[in-house]
């Protein structure tokens, strides 16, 4: 057998790293992959400092991990010099030995990285501009930092008995042409409002594993899943999946926004806003690495974010030894489940959709009684071979009163009503829902009491009266008949003598 030929074909180092910056990081996810490396030293704490100065401002990322030896700084620096296919250890969130370049490349054209560790101080540096001024086309890693770093660099040594300093300057990917200081700023917001997400698990609890700090401000973490909030309507019990060790799932129904203050409304709903915050939340070692989406799952091309699923979240946890399976990543910000996890997957999303529908257009409010007992609802949906459809509960007492009162006109009254029950203006509504992200108000919102009491007065006569039936029965009744549950003081009010309710007009 002859043996093969082959030619030496190493990368071009302009090339390659000029094409490494354009892996899609923006400056949040390119921080976090940062501290990823920072969690994976031990670090307890991480101060981000973002330095304002035009076209030389430079971002810092100080951590109080181990450090590095000179060895290990080296081998970080270096492009390509771990195997993704290597074993990791269980709590190690990086895996293909680029994040800190490409994360770094994405958003400067100077990296700076100085440790303290086993060998006391040591600094490597990978400039792009030197880099594109080299004749000799050859991978120059720099010892030591730029002048415009060396005071910063010095006094971290001189400060730090572990730890390792990351040093973004030239930041052509941020600071552009009309960059302002208040985009800067802005920036800053972004960045935080990210970080509180992808790490909340990391920064939760009153000893909290990790500690993040923007110009020596804490970040608090923002849990998806309101976690303990008394409004919540539904969440699951934790599920595992036997045959992917380390699968873990979670299932949650946030509340409505009529039973959230106005500032658990504002922070409940994410960075991205309701819609686009629902869906699965995949993480890997308590990192978040999917913020929401639907993971594909769904008949046909898969489920989409809407309005009326805005409300389901679901935890999916993941071990780091499933990266390949699952389809992570360089930038960490990607998941795509097995085929043989997708069914179950989507039957417990299929089922936490339904209750988040459900939540959503019942505004919040569960149709039973405080003391459980169902009631009575006007509209039902009826689901059959063509689709949905929607029919008047013709046993609704308010219904059933007309219906029996009606005697020869009843034909022409269930003539009206299956009418108004196959003009339902469902895509009028539908439309009016997205571009309001709102439900219409239904169930007397919105009303003042008297207007609520008028029809009541009428129903309660009807009972009382024409049927009969005892004044403490009909209330009770009322308070089982949709919208007037939510009315139990109004209910409460109205006399054992109906002809009481003529003179209080």
């Amino acid at each position: 057998m002859n043996k093969p030929k082959f030619r030496h074909a190493p990368p071009r180092a302009v090339a390659m790293m000029e094409a490494l910056r354009g892996l899609g990081y923006s400056t949040a996810t390119a921080l976090a992959d940062i501290i990823d490396n920072s969690i994976a030293a031990g670090a307890k704490g991480v101060d981000l400092t973002f330095d304002w100065n035009s076209r030389q401002s430079r971002i810092l990322i100080e951590d109080d991990g181990r450090g590095m030896s000179a060895e290990e700084l080296d081998s970080s620096m270096r492009l390509g010099d771990k195997n993704p296919l290597d074993q990791r250890a269980d709590s190690d969130l990086g895996r293909f030995g680029l994040g800190l370049k490409t994360a770094s490349f994405s958003q400067c054209r100077r990296l700076t990285v100085a440790t303290v560790g086993q060998d006391g101080p040591q600094c490597l540096r990978w400039d792009l501009d030197v880099l594109a001024a080299s004749k000799d086309n050859d991978w120059q890693l720099l010892e030591g930092p730029d002048d415009s770093a060396a005071t910063l660099i010095a006094e971290f040594g001189a400060r730090s008995l572990n730890g390792t300093l990351v040093v973004w300057e030239v930041l052509d990917r941020i600071v552009t042409d009309g960059y302002r200081d208040q985009d800067f700023l802005d920036l800053i917001d972004r960045v935080e409002r990210h970080l509180a997400m992808v790490f909340h698990r990391y920064l939760e609890g009153s000893r909290p594993q990790l500690r993040l700090r923007i110009a020596g401000k804490a970040i608090a973490p923002w849990d998806p899943f309101l976690s303990g909030h008394p409004a919540k309507p539904w969440h699951s019990p934790a599920a595992s999946f036997p045959a992917m060790p380390g699968v873990e799932v979670e299932c949650h129904v946030l509340p409505h926004k009529d039973r959230l203050s106005k500032k658990e409304e504002l922070s409940a709903q994410g960075p991205e806003g309701w819609t686009s915050q629902q869906g699965f939340y995949v993480y890997r070692n308590k990192r978040l690495l999917v913020a929401g989406s639907w993971l594909g799952l769904g008949q046909g091309r898969g489920w989409t974010q809407d309005e009326a699923h805005r409300l389901a979240r679901i935890r999916l946890d993941i071990p780091n030894s499933a990266d390949a399976a699952w389809k992570i990543d360089i930038r960490k910000s990607t998941a795509r489940p097995p085929v043989e996890i997708r069914p179950w997957l989507a039957k417990l999303a299929d089922e936490t959709r339904m209750r988040a529908r459900r939540a959503f257009a019942q505004r919040g409010q569960v149709p039973r009684t405080r003391s459980g007992e169902e009631v009575s609802q006007v509209w039902q949906s009826q689901r059959f071979s063509g689709g949905m459809r929607y029919r008047i509960d013709t046993d609704h007492p308010a219904v059933r009163a007309v219906l029996d009162d009606a005697r020869g006109l009843a034909p022409q009254v269930l003539a009206m009503l299956r009418v108004i029950e196959a003009t339902v203006p469902v895509q009028r509504i539908w439309i009016d829902t997205a571009e309001d992200r709102e439900t219409p108000r239904t169930g007397f919102a919105g009303e003042p009491p008297a207007a609520v009491m008028e029809v009541l007065t009428v129903m309660y006569r009807n009972m009382v009266t024409l049927k009969g039936m005892s004044p403490t029965l009909s209330r009770n009744r009322l308070l089982l008949t949709e919208p007037f549950q939510n009315y139990p003081e109004l209910v409460a009010s109205l006399p054992d003598d109906p002809k009481e309710l003529d003179k209080k007009k």
